[in-house]
């Protein structure tokens, strides 16, 4: 496939784990950010306030703007973005959070189309 009949748009994953180590600087910051969204209707505003002060997660989503981790990149423009956050129980030592899993499998693939790419037969 040439350049010019690729697409151009890039959808991009990013998981983060962040250990919230203090809720109450946390959610100061996102309450700070609330109250000075000068756009947000005042019932929306009552209810994020609300929202903020009852969890981190939901903190941390008012913090968290996707346009701000692309903005600075230089050649790309925002299309779309969705987010959204989420408590969890997270034990570094367990498999389910090997983040080199994902590359091992993708590490895999590759070595299959190359193999298939030099004329070997595919399964």
């Amino acid at each position: 496939m040439t350049t010019s009949e690729t697409s151009r748009y890039v959808r991009l994953h990013v998981e983060l784990v962040l250990e919230v180590a203090e809720p109450e600087e946390l959610t100061g910051a996102a309450l700070e950010r609330v109250d000075g969204d000068e756009y947000m209707p005042g019932d929306e505003r009552s209810h994020a306030r609300s929202a903020v002060r009852e969890d981190s997660a939901e903190a941390l989503a008012y913090l968290i703007d996707p346009f701000d981790l692309v903005s600075e990149v230089p050649g790309v423009e925002l299309a779309q973005a969705s987010w959204s956050c989420e408590q969890i129980d997270y034990d570094p030592d367990a498999e389910e959070w090997d983040l080199d899993e994902e590359d091992e499998d993708l590490d895999e693939e590759v070595e299959d189309e190359g193999e298939y790419e030099e004329g070997g037969a595919r399964p």
